[in-house]
């Protein structure tokens, strides 16, 4: 049985440098989840670009030992860095959602835009279409962001350097995947990883 892998590009965090509170540049939290047993293999913080993508999969790729069927959001960035890290060797497909016009009003400005629909197009291999999703992986962004106070909005409790977003992320995923009992697996989702 193939693995259900799903990735996605979440979070953009904005770093603030200095005592003049200046904005230093903004970060992007990368994810990959397996929607069977929930565990993070991997995640990476960086920016929005191709050399960040091309990373992110190769070290998804590293820790991979049979084919998976791979689902991402519709950042293009993926399609190189997938294509050059499994080849052919992956059933992978990209849903895109269609979103409405963003509204700018006082009572929407933090309110995403309303989302139309999704997209869904098969990239190489032979995915199964009743496991294009992202909504797993999506909920883990609410996970985390729940979990750290670095990434919840508009507080005092940002990073001022990218190192330390690191550490956060990281200690944050290594007890996410090997200490925190998930509701609907009831054990760890490193104990249900076989």
């Amino acid at each position: 049985m193939r693995r259900n892998l799903v990735v996605c590009l979440r979070e953009r965090k904005e770093l603030h440098g200095g005592a003049q509170k200046e904005r230093a540049g903004d970060v992007w939290t990368w994810v990959a989840l397996d929607a069977e047993t929930k565990l993070v293999p991997c995640w990476f913080i960086g920016q929005r670009d191709a050399g960040c993508a091309y990373h992110f999969i190769h070290d998804l790729k590293d820790r991979l030992m049979r084919r998976v069927q791979l689902t991402t959001d519709g950042h293009r960035a993926y399609l190189n860095a997938v294509e050059d890290a499994f080849g052919a060797e992956i059933d992978y497909a990209m849903l895109q959602k269609i979103y409405g016009a963003p509204q700018d009003t006082l009572e929407t400005r933090y309110s995403p835009a309303i989302c139309m629909g999704a997209r869904k197009a098969v990239i190489s291999g032979n995915p199964d279409h009743n496991h294009v999703s992202t909504s797993y992986v999506e909920r883990q962004n609410l996970t985390m962001r729940m979990s750290m106070r670095r990434f919840t909005r508009l507080t005092n409790a940002f990073s001022k350097k990218v190192e330390n977003l690191e550490h956060a992320v990281a200690l944050h995923y290594m007890y996410y995947n090997f200490c925190r009992i998930h509701q609907t697996l009831r054990v760890t989702p490193a104990m249900e990883q076989e």
